[in-house]
């Protein structure tokens, strides 16, 4: 059986830390693992960044209520569960997605969670486990599942990796220059053609 492991944060919605950038101003926000490869460096700065701002979570859900899932993600994900079994895998936090899995027909989502004090202070952050997206991968194989797996940032190469098979999905140019062993794909349907042949 196969199962297609996707990062969700420019793979089938927008960059949420990005978005609420746009929305405040502050120009800090805008960066992601992109930029910083290493997670816990990029939370602790943007918890700074929310303390400094006196940022709540109340403010970034009213940002992420105003977003979308990227054009033909909705239609690329039905047809993908179709065909595999799929799994979302992602470093964002159950707190920002009710809106996202609605709008994506309630996929399977893997996440983290945040902390919060009682006027909405971002506090801290929780994984659910280190390196969660890899410990996905690894624990689907142990059960035999043939594991394929896509993702556009440096969070998501471990996942890559690990997989049977494993792709970026519009990832940055220097991050495909960096890994050419793995294909990188623009579009959905070459996506989806990966994920299933």
């Amino acid at each position: 059986m196969i199962t297609a492991c996707l990062d969700l944060e420019g793979v089938l919605i927008p960059e949420v830390w990005q978005n609420v950038a746009r929305r405040t101003g502050i120009d800090d926000l805008m960066l992601t693992t992109r930029d910083i490869p290493d997670y816990d460096e990029l939370m602790r700065k943007r918890l700074a960044i929310l303390r400094e701002h006196t940022l709540t979570i109340h403010d970034i859900q009213a940002a992420i209520a105003t977003m979308e899932p990227l054009d033909g993600a909705y239609g690329f994900l039905q047809e993908l569960r179709r065909s595999v079994q799929v799994i979302i895998l992602s470093d964002t936090y159950i707190e920002f997605m009710p809106s996202f899995m609605k709008q994506l027909g309630y996929p399977t989502l893997f996440c983290n969670s945040l902390e919060t004090t009682p006027d909405g202070a971002v506090s801290a952050y929780h994984l659910r486990v280190p390196k969660g997206k890899l410990a996905a991968v690894t624990a689907l194989r142990a059960l035999r599942f043939e594991v394929r797996a896509a993702g556009d940032s440096y969070n998501d190469l471990e996942m890559i990796q690990a997989a049977h098979k494993g792709a970026f999905f519009r990832s940055p140019e220097t991050i495909r220059n960096e890994y050419p062993a793995y294909p990188a794909f623009t579009e959905y349907a070459d996506l989806l053609a990966f994920l299933t042949e």
